[in-house]
């Protein structure tokens, strides 16, 4: 495994970190998650040197969290630093920071979160928390050592991104939404910079755009199959993060062994500044077909879901993407 710096920490984060937002399922049920085939996914990527676990109190309708504390008994949990998020969509006062920590406690059975992120900021969420004086509660949180350090995750536009960058010194990380594909989307590129520059660890999610990085287009079949190196799509999207110095570490919502054990074998074989300007030309030239197809750009994160008319949002614009992308 390839390590990493962790903005100013003094603490190296693997290349790789493990995403439990899309563990295997069992009867299509995302809240039915197969136990034994996630722990023991969770179980092979730290033993294989990855450190770095995230969930949210929301993944899995709430069971990921859980899941991932029976994965982290046994002497797991000395071995990772661990990220969960609070649930900023549901905090109505002050007293429901409390409230939420402590059922996330309870589920991932520990006393402290390593990395404790302000979950999916947008402008009425920051707003929100803002109003509520978040930062008195987690700077008292923190004295106690009940979190160790404080972030955020985003979901909004860059001007957004970076007043909440500003907003607060304390920050020692931030999550977002980035990959070939989103270097003006949300923070992007010029937001990943910005923060990194300011000594934030970077952690990058959807990085491969929620599996669509992996399908094999038409469209873009003869600019991989013409590539001076081959690579499996996956290895692609992966391998463009890395190369950059500012990326922290990438999660992968990874959802079988086989994925995992890849997602390692990529890992080990990540550095900056890796890619040639050729291979790198590849990719902007994927880039570039990609928007000529792609109408619009979901990620299956499912934050749209339940719709009150029970209207199926990701599976329909995933189907209507997939027209356009396969010429089907």
């Amino acid at each position: 495994m390839q390590y990493r710096k962790f903005g100013k920490l003094d603490w190296q984060v693997s290349a790789l970190g493990f995403g439990a937002m899309r563990f295997p399922i069992i009867d299509n049920d995302r809240k039915k998650i197969d136990e034994p085939e996630a722990i023991r996914m969770i179980r092979y990527a730290i033993d294989n040197g990855v450190n770095y676990i995230d969930t949210a109190y929301p993944y899995h309708g709430g069971e990921s969290e859980r899941v991932v504390g029976l994965a982290l008994k046994d002497g797991y949990r000395e071995k990772v630093k661990l990220a969960t998020k609070l649930p900023s969509w549901d905090i109505k006062s002050s007293d429901d920071f409390e409230h939420y920590f402590n059922i996330q406690l309870e589920r991932l059975q520990t006393d402290y979160i390593d990395f404790y992120l302000l979950h999916a900021m947008r402008e009425d969420w920051w707003a929100n928390l803002q109003n509520l004086d978040i930062f008195s509660w987690t700077e008292k949180l923190m004295k106690e050592g009940r979190i160790h350090y404080l972030g955020f995750s985003f979901h909004d536009e860059l001007p957004l991104f970076k007043k909440i960058v500003d907003a607060y010194d304390n920050w020692t990380l931030c999550q977002i939404q980035y990959n070939y594909m989103d270097i003006n989307f949300q923070a992007g590129t010029e937001g990943l910079k910005y923060a990194a520059d300011k000594g934030l660890a970077m952690v990058i999610m959807e990085p491969l755009l929620g599996g669509q990085l992996t399908k094999k287009s038409l469209i873009t079949k003869e600019l991989w199959e013409n590539a001076s190196n081959q690579r499996t799509l996956a290895d692609w999207g992966l391998q463009w993060l890395w190369n950059q110095k500012e990326v922290s570490t990438v999660l992968s919502g990874m959802s079988n062994m086989q994925q995992v054990e890849e997602n390692i074998i990529s890992a080990e074989n990540s550095s900056i500044d890796s890619l040639t300007n050729e291979e790198l030309e590849t990719i902007n030239k994927v880039r570039e077909d990609y928007k000529e197809r792609l109408p619009i750009p979901c990620t299956n994160c499912k934050y749209c879901i339940p719709c009150p008319s029970g209207v199926k949002i990701p599976q329909i614009l995933e189907m209507y993407n997939d027209a356009f992308m396969y010429d089907d």
